[in-house]
């Protein structure tokens, strides 16, 4: 794949690249740019226009595949939210420039952004319009959104919470009777959503002593996990040494892939 490649000959160590890598994947070590570990390095070379001495080239060779969650993670820890913020706003300019370049197959960046069609069995249509209910409905509470719900609301009270990705009920039908059903339920995208609030505020949540669990359900697309990523950090806020989190993984198709315990 495609990865930077570094000639420290010509490397004067100005740290112009460490600046110009929204992933982190540079550092400064005695003096040279070094890549930090290649599943930080999306392959893209940002950092090429801020080299002054024509240090950077991108080379295609084998190399471990470019880990986004991973990356998120490393990008948190080392430079906080507004690093993640830079990091996403340059995920959307990769995802737009290989759209751009390549449409009818992109690659790279995002694996999320890319378009396929899942293939069903035929199943008889459904009517579109007309009134009432065909199917009933797990919720019990409004609103869902994470950005509309308020902590301490009396539906978060002696149940446990589902932190739901915004496609995962799409996605999946079993998802209402699986993770909906006599739980407290709040919707979010770490990806499209403004999350900046959102640990802070699902933190508040999870301070309901009488909550005992928490579960993400999340797709399996790698963007996804940022939903984890908030989730974690919330945990953290909350002060609580007893609530217990999973995650759930969705898989494009609906399948559920697997179930993970993180807390407790």
């Amino acid at each position: 794949r495609k990865i930077i490649q570094i000639d420290e000959d010509k490397c004067n160590g100005c740290g112009n690249c460490i600046t110009g890598c929204a992933e982190g994947a540079l550092a400064l070590v005695e003096g040279k740019a070094r890549l930090v570990k290649e599943q930080f390095c999306d392959g893209f070379g940002d950092c090429i226009g801020t080299c002054p001495t024509g240090a950077l080239t991108i080379e295609e060779r084998d190399s471990d595949e470019f880990d986004v969650e991973a990356t998120r993670a490393h990008v948190l820890d080392s430079r906080g939210e507004e690093g993640l913020r830079k990091m996403d706003e340059a995920g959307e300019a990769h995802e737009a420039k290989e759209a751009a370049n390549a449409p009818a197959a992109p690659k790279g960046g995002c694996p999320g952004m890319m378009a396929r069609t899942l293939k069903k069995a035929a199943a008889p249509s459904a009517p579109a319009t007309g009134t009432g209910q065909a199917i009933q409905s797990e919720l019990a509470q409004w609103p869902i959104q994470l950005h509309l719900v308020q902590p301490g609301a009396e539906f978060f009270k002696n149940k446990e919470l589902v932190i739901l990705s915004t496609c995962s009920p799409v996605a999946s039908p079993d998802v209402q009777w699986r993770f909906v059903r006599g739980r407290s339920v709040v919707v979010a995208c770490p990806k499209l959503d403004r999350t900046e609030s959102y640990a802070e505020k699902l933190g508040a949540i999870m301070q309901e002593t009488s909550m005992p669990k928490v579960i993400i359900v999340r797709m399996e697309v790698p963007c996804c996990g940022g939903l984890t990523q908030i989730a974690s950090m919330a945990h953290a806020l909350s002060g609580r040494t007893d609530l217990v989190v999973e995650e759930v993984t969705v898989g494009l198709g609906g399948d559920i892939l697997g179930t993970k315990t993180l807390v407790g």
